[in-house]
């Protein structure tokens, strides 16, 4: 029966392959289990690489994360309560476990397997530390130690009931990763941990990611989105989100690509929404990410030099995992496929699941393979999958799993050391090491050792070491030891290196208390470091400017923004350090000879700068804001105009809140040539309260946008002013060579969800706009797709540009733009005018949608 099947299934895929098979979603390969010789054969991998075998069940079951510990020992978080069955029952009972898998016999296979832990509720992930772990399980973070050192928690302590407690296994906390700041961090939350002083401490962060993250070798962290693969960091933690009068958009969880593809070496009809015509092409193959996860930086140097610093994602629905190269220009990161076609690792078993990377001390790439036929939790099995999952019996078996590495042919794996037996000042030196595990585990050693003997000789390598990631370890070793010296954070500001500069400028944030005596040369150091920096140190300056005082930020603030104030990561990094200053700063720019017939990116920021002033709720301040634009009553210029729309836009914020109060009018508010539409105008008087005046919502404003929806068009116009006024200007009116106008257009007030799908995957190509054609050159030949953004942030920006400049149109929702997403998953490559309308009509047929395209 099983080689009747198989030939069964043979026969289908070369149906499939031939293009003969007209549904390939009812391709019927049984996928039956394999063993683990079996499938290693069906591995693809780049040329010069192999795969091998690490552990296998019964040994290690349904993986999920994986972690080194300093003896080179693997510990495994096993969530086998995962999808017992179709409908997900048994998923509470406490089968979950953590297991440590030794090689004793040094030939590369465990063979050997501790239970650290057992009868957990859906283990979710682990953090070494000293003498135990971090275990996020049953919803909640444990602290267990191992107080006898036999590898079994002999203690389990609650760290953090809240951790976790949505309990679904795709939505909630995960990660757990130490960073080089010292600090646990997680994804899809916004808690990070660390002990201090003996204590363990919560904290709060910017939200991020999904399901595993990564660091690279500047500390930066890299997650993903089912649905996105790549995004990092550009700006260290916390740093962009101290102004709790400015509401940042760039920095934090930035996508480093577009690009959505994926290269299946098999036909994959067991995914979610394999249904929507799109998702699999005419092989039936899974045509873009739908369940990305893990990335992982590769810091090894047991590897190619150009593959260092590359970035590796699983996507375990199409059973491979893809690599991608991370390129860095000055303060961004992007990342491209440097093989378009064929994946870093592909198999052609259905039930080869990665979902989770790391490195080895041996510089190898290591593999959770969970190793099952269904991996959709129940929450969100669609009846498509359940049939497909039913109908090819990929249920059973469960309680599989595999862990596999990665490893260049003809190269000699580093020999694992055993770190716990190093001395302080072997640990020193391990600093030096070329693979950033290793780094990254003597620092930790380090700080939990808490030698302060080798505070010397980690100065030393701070200031003398040839190698700058030495350094940049050595710097945050100190600062794990509470042993930072201001003068010497101050003496490397004059650093060649710009890592070792940013990183001082970053660790002077810690304990400002501790550099209060040398607040003139810090002042000095860092308005010298500003009139020279690159963008990249330029940025570190911007954000740790609140360190200087009050007139000296001002001044190096000013001085970066006129510098690099046309990228909207300044604009926001600025802001970030001038809390509660934002008008002192604006009433220095009003006077600058660079700012009196300012370009687009200094409108931008002048309106934030309202913005901000706004959000603070100072009468003074305001009135003063209001006196400077009404200009001794002149006519409104392009500055007065960016002010006055900045309060607007602020005032939707404060709707259902209490007005300002002010003691009399405000001059500014009698005149009736405000630079505002009905709207603007409405809620910018709407911002206060006088005697005699009562603020009450416009019957025109109220029409359109409700409470919820007049933030939604704050927020939306913020993030216009980052992500779309480069190309249609902030009035709308588009810009020439760049794009069309917005205000009055017919593609913005028109259907909804085909607005949604040009801004998900883009359009290229000529299009119509009030009855004019626009096409390159006169502006771009193509909107790049805005893909890597949320659907929150999506439907912002569309319900403010249906509702700016004139226009007047209901909100678009997040789920709005979720489903529009759903709908056309698969699609990898812009819209032409053309095929938007054919794909539209054709998907929702009895809706009307806006004309006017040709």
């Amino acid at each position: 029966m099983f080689f009747l099947r198989l030939l069964l299934g043979s026969i289908l895929f070369s149906l499939l392959i031939s293009g003969k098979e007209s549904n390939p979603n009812v391709f019927a390969d049984p996928s039956a289990a394999k063993s683990p010789e079996e499938e290693l054969a069906t591995f693809q991998v780049e040329p010069g690489f192999q795969v091998q075998l690490v552990a296998a069940e019964p040994m290690v079951q349904e993986p999920v994360a994986l972690s080194f510990d300093a003896d080179g020992r693997l510990w495994v978080v096993e969530m086998r309560g995962f999808m017992p069955d179709i409908d997900g029952k048994g998923e509470k009972l406490p089968s979950g476990r953590i297991s440590v898998l030794e090689d004793t016999n040094g030939d590369g296979l465990m063979d050997k397997s501790t239970i650290y832990l057992d009868s957990l509720v859906m283990p979710r992930s682990l953090g070494l530390i000293k003498g135990g772990a971090l275990v996020a399980h049953s919803r909640a973070l444990w602290l267990t130690q191992d107080v006898n050192g036999d590898l079994k928690a002999d203690s389990q302590i609650l760290l953090d009931s809240t951790y976790a407690r949505n309990g679904l296994p795709e939505h909630s906390d995960n990660g757990l990763l130490l960073n080089t700041d010292n600090w646990y961090y997680n994804v899809k939350s916004r808690l990070r941990y660390r002990l201090i002083n003996g204590t363990w401490t919560r904290d709060s962060t910017e939200f991020r990611g999904q399901w595993g993250m990564c660091h690279d070798d500047q500390g930066r962290l890299f997650y993903n989105y089912n649905w996105s693969q790549l995004h990092a960091d550009l700006v260290p933690p916390n740093s962009l989100s101290r102004n709790k009068n400015h509401s940042p958009s760039t920095g934090i969880d930035h996508g480093l690509t577009i690009d959505r593809k994926v290269f299946p070496i098999r036909a994959t009809p067991a995914v979610n929404r394999g249904y929507i015509p799109g998702t699999l092409n005419k092989k039936g193959r899974l045509l873009e990410f739908t369940a990305a996860c893990s990335p992982l930086v590769l810091r090894s140097s047991l590897y190619p030099p150009d593959y260092y610093g590359n970035a590796l994602v699983c996507e375990p629905s199409g059973n491979l995992i893809k690599r991608n190269v991370v390129k860095e220009s000055g303060a961004f990161l992007n990342a491209y496929d440097p093989n378009p076609g064929k994946e870093f690792l592909a198999s052609t078993d259905e039930r080869f699941r990665p979902v989770n990377l790391c490195t080895g001390p041996d510089g190898a790439i290591y593999v959770a393979d969970m190793y099952r036929g269904l991996i959709q939790h129940g929450a969100y099995v669609t009846p498509y999958l359940r049939e497909q999952t039913l109908k090819r019996n990929l249920v059973l078996p469960i309680h599989m799993g595999r862990i596999w590495k990665i490893v260049p042919k003809n190269r000699k794996l580093s020999k694992v050391e055993k770190l716990s037996s190093f001395g302080s000042a072997e640990l020193v030196q391990h600093l030096s090491h070329p693979d950033g595990w290793q780094r990254d585990m003597a620092q930790r050693l380090l700080v939990e050792k808490a030698d302060l003997a080798v505070v010397p000789l980690l100065e030393s390598i701070a200031k003398q070491s040839t190698f700058t990631l030495a350094r940049f370890h050595a710097l945050w070793t100190l600062e794990g030891l509470g042993q930072l010296q201001p003068a010497l954070l101050l003496e490397l500001l004059d650093d060649p290196q710009d890592l070792i500069k940013t990183t001082a400028l970053r660790l002077l944030e810690i304990n400002p208390a501790q550099h209060a005596q040398m607040q003139q040369v810090l002042d000095q150091k860092v308005l010298a470091l500003s009139k020279t920096a690159n963008i990249k140190v330029a940025l570190q300056c911007a954000l740790s400017a609140h360190l200087l005082s009050s007139e000296v930020n001002l001044t190096v603030n000013q001085e970066i923004i006129d510098r690099f104030g046309t990228l909207a990561l300044i604009r926001d990094a600025v802001i970030s350090s001038i809390e509660n200053q934002e008008f002192t700063l604006l009433k220095k720019l009003w006077v600058a000879p660079l700012w009196q017939n300012p370009e687009q990116a200094q409108e931008i920021f002048l309106e934030m700068l309202a913005n901000a002033i706004a959000r603070k709720k100072d009468p003074t301040e305001l009135l003063a804001l209001l006196e400077l634009a009404h200009h001794q009553g002149k006519a409104f210029g392009k500055k007065e105009q960016v002010v006055l729309n900045g309060l607007a836009v602020a005032a939707l914020n404060f709707k259902g809140s209490k007005p300002i109060a002010l003691s009399a009018q405000p001059e500014l508010l009698k005149r009736p040539d405000l630079p505002l539409d009905q709207n603007g105008a409405a809620n910018l008087k709407n911002l206060f309260t006088w005697p005699g005046f009562n603020p009450e919502i416009s019957t025109v404003t109220k029409s359109t946008l409700d409470e919820k929806a007049s933030k939604q068009f704050a927020m939306g116009r913020q993030k216009y002013l980052s992500n779309c006024a480069g190309c249609h200007g902030t009035d709308g009116r588009g810009m020439d060579r760049f794009g069309p106008p917005m205000a009055g257009s017919e593609w913005v007030l028109g259907d909804e969800k085909r607005l949604s799908l040009v801004l998900l995957h883009g359009l290229e190509g000529p299009i119509v706009v009030q009855g004019k054609k626009y096409d390159a050159p006169d502006i771009l030949p193509m909107m790049p797709a805005h893909s890597i953004m949320d659907d929150a942030d999506i439907a912002a920006i569309l319900t403010y540009i249906r509702n700016e400049w004139g226009n007047q149109a209901t909100p678009v929702t997040a789920s709005t733009v979720g489903s529009t997403r759903h709908t056309s998953q698969g699609r990898v490559i812009p819209w032409t005018v053309k095929d938007l309308d054919k794909y539209v009509k054709a998907k929702w047929p009895a809706e009307k949608t806006s004309k006017g395209q040709k």
